[in-house]
């Protein structure tokens, strides 16, 4: 009888834990989806998206307006919660455009097989990491917009995590190139 406790006791402690496990299944992009950086809506946005599941966060997922943000938000240590999942949108699922990338066509950031380098720029006008479920059809791609094909592992954190000038905006070198220059003329 001690025995058959102990295995209900057991078998009642696995239940609970079964039941403690966070859903991480890809979540279809709707009208209500924000940008986690932007606080902008998704769908007014070309390109493919991104979303993170957080250990703790059952709620809703992150949402990025661009596959390259995620991957930096991943690669940052500054996270608060684990990051249990990340999906991208499939670029080369059947219906996927540039302008309308699917709500469906999820495919876990570490399956993808990304154009990294191309001539592309995403929803928030940044050089934009492009997954595909299908080589092939990364390789298509490659040829007519540039870029390499790389796994997730294989794209350097410098292609996330550098900062990027946007329409003629100043880079950071520029922006110390001025500094150093007016340091000079306070010195003088």
């Amino acid at each position: 009888m001690k025995h058959f406790l102990l295995i209900c006791a057991l078998l009642a402690l696995a239940a609970c834990k079964e039941e403690a496990k966070q859903d991480t299944s890809a979540v279809p992009l709707n009208a209500d989806a924000v940008g986690h950086y932007c606080q902008m809506n998704l769908l007014e946005h070309a390109g493919p998206k991104a979303q993170a599941h957080l250990a703790g966060l059952p709620a809703a997922p992150l949402f990025f307006s661009q596959v390259r943000d995620a991957i930096a938000y991943m690669r940052m240590p500054e996270q608060s919660h684990a990051i249990l999942t990340i999906w991208v949108n499939d670029m080369g699922a059947q219906g996927a455009t540039w302008d309308a990338p699917g709500a469906d066509n999820w495919i876990t950031a570490e399956e993808a097989v990304y154009v990294v380098g191309s001539s592309v720029v995403g929803g928030m006008g940044a050089p934009e990491i492009v997954p595909f479920s299908n080589r092939v059809k990364a390789r298509e791609f490659a040829a007519e917009n540039g870029g390499n094909l790389m796994r997730l592992s294989d794209i350097p954190d410098s292609t996330v995590l550098a900062p990027v000038a946007l329409d003629g905006e100043e880079t950071d070198s520029d922006f110390e190139d001025r500094l150093r220059a007016l340091s000079r003329e306070n010195r003088g």
